[in-house]
């Protein structure tokens, strides 16, 4: 983001006499963000930790593809936790119960990252302790070293935080320009994963500020919305994203068959690490999209496990002889696909997506609009910003919906409406007009990159 020009404008000695620690929450979408903001960091010649149990550091390694080097990774030995095959959703619960032991366990980092914050307090002037908001419990103990301070890093959007937040606690003052429909909580999240926020968020009042992976041009007015917020009085905000994983130097062969596409011609689709169809949706989306007849780069996997080491893995099953009669027309890939890099290619013309906000942003960032088709926690938010408020998305069935089964005439006829119409081209052309402006946030001068300045500037004051 930053020229190396600009990176040296830093204060070194001072940014050299603090040493920064990076605690993710173990699950993709998370220890994907916060991989990326510390190699970010790390570019600046800042010392950076990056905290966890061997087998999440491991997970977020192996899906990375920047480079690495500059950063110290403390791995610590993965307590035994039940790694469960993904539960196969019912129309009511979509969300990943079957990774809550993984969650649970994470909360034991507690002890041995209290450790590591003693064992570095007298080696350094300034400690700085970047977490996950779900980690909350495992870094308080910075507030009992004079030297340490906390910055939460959020992995979801400003527009879900303040929503979710003011609603919960009872509409404390009007908001202009709100949304017709506010998601319900209802069916998004499981009751464990809700005590487990609750206890969390017990230990969010000792952070010192607040990092978004947003960018003021897309979320500006609900940054400053949370601010108002009395749980949010005297914190520091900065929005720093997008912040984007650099290209592989080896393609991956998804992209070699989008090469000889027409340009906005295939629809990409795929529903992030977190999500699991069940084998009637997966063959009703099949037909949607065969009877569609647009091009489609379809990413087919299950939720992962607590542990993805583990092999054992669900085949999807696709209907009969549906590869063979979508040849030339569509391409299935099962593994691992460098989402960034796909969404960037000249020939995706639509991206049908969980919005999850890694997906969102990326989407939003490369100019590509979104097939809203949200599925749990709060994608469903995401959703309603992409749609409603910034117009760059269009939502696969309405709100009330939005949690049951969808038929493949619903699927037929909402990607002919991205791909093919009226309506279709002009959301492509905002979604290329924000995504321009995005990028250009982050050039020298832009707001992104500002932000980013000021963070820096704080660390080395």
């Amino acid at each position: 983001m930053a020229d190396d020009q600009h990176k040296d404008s830093y204060n070194k000695s001072s940014l050299e006499s603090v040493v920064v620690f990076v605690v993710p929450f173990p699950a993709q979408g998370h220890l994907n963000q916060l991989l990326q903001f510390s190699c970010l960091i790390s570019s600046f010649g800042v010392p950076v930790h990056f905290i966890g149990y061997k087998t999440h550091i491991q997970q977020a390694k192996s899906r990375n593809l920047q480079d690495m080097q500059q950063i110290h990774f403390h791995e610590f030995p993965t307590p035994h936790f039940d790694s469960p095959p993904p539960i196969i959703p019912n129309s009511i619960m979509k969300f990943p119960t079957h990774l809550q032991p993984s969650f649970e366990a994470s909360k034991q980092l507690h002890e041995p990252f209290t450790n590591l914050l003693h064992e570095f307090s007298n080696k350094v002037k300034r400690i700085v302790v970047i977490h996950d908001p779900l980690m909350s419990s495992v870094v308080q103990d910075f507030s009992s070293i004079p030297n340490a301070e906390s910055y939460a890093f959020h992995c979801i959007s400003a527009f879900t935080q303040f929503f979710s937040f003011w609603d919960a606690i009872g509409r404390p003052f009007p908001v202009e320009g709100m949304p017709k429909n506010i998601p319900s909580m209802e069916g998004c999240f499981s009751f464990e994963i809700m005590n487990f926020m609750a206890y969390q968020y017990e230990f969010m009042h000792y952070r010192t500020g607040d990092i978004f992976n947003s960018c003021r041009l897309i979320e500006g007015t609900y940054v400053d919305l949370l601010s108002k917020l009395e749980m949010n009085a005297n914190k520091k905000q900065w929005s720093i994203g997008p912040i984007l994983q650099k290209g592989s130097s080896t393609r991956h062969k998804s992209l070699e068959w989008l090469d000889k596409q027409g340009q906005n011609s295939v629809l990409y689709i795929s529903f992030g690490s977190s999500t699991t169809m069940t084998d009637k949706q997966i063959q009703e989306l099949a037909m949607g999209l065969e009877n569609s007849k647009q091009k489609f780069l379809w990413v087919l996997r299950d939720a992962d496990k607590g542990n993805v080491f583990d092999d054992e893995t669900r085949k999807a099953r696709l209907p009969e002889g549906y590869q063979e009669r979508t040849e030339g027309t569509g391409i299935v890939v099962t593994d691992w696909a460098p989402q960034l890099e796909i969404l960037g290619h000249t020939s995706i013309g639509g991206f049908m997506s969980h919005c999850g906000w890694n997906s969102c942003m990326e989407s939003m960032t490369m100019g590509v609009p979104i097939l809203a088709w949200p599925m749990h926690s709060e994608q469903p938010w995401n959703a309603t910003l992409i749609s409603e408020i910034l117009e760059v998305g269009i939502q696969v069935t309405e709100q009330a919906h939005q949690m049951e089964f969808v038929n493949s005439s619903t699927i037929e006829n909402v990607v002919n409406r991205l791909m093919v119409s009226k309506e279709g081209e002009e959301l492509r052309s905002r979604a290329e007009k924000l995504g321009r402006q995005v990028w250009q946030s982050r050039d020298e001068g832009g707001v992104s990159q500002l932000e980013l300045s000021s963070f820096m500037a704080h660390l080395s004051r």
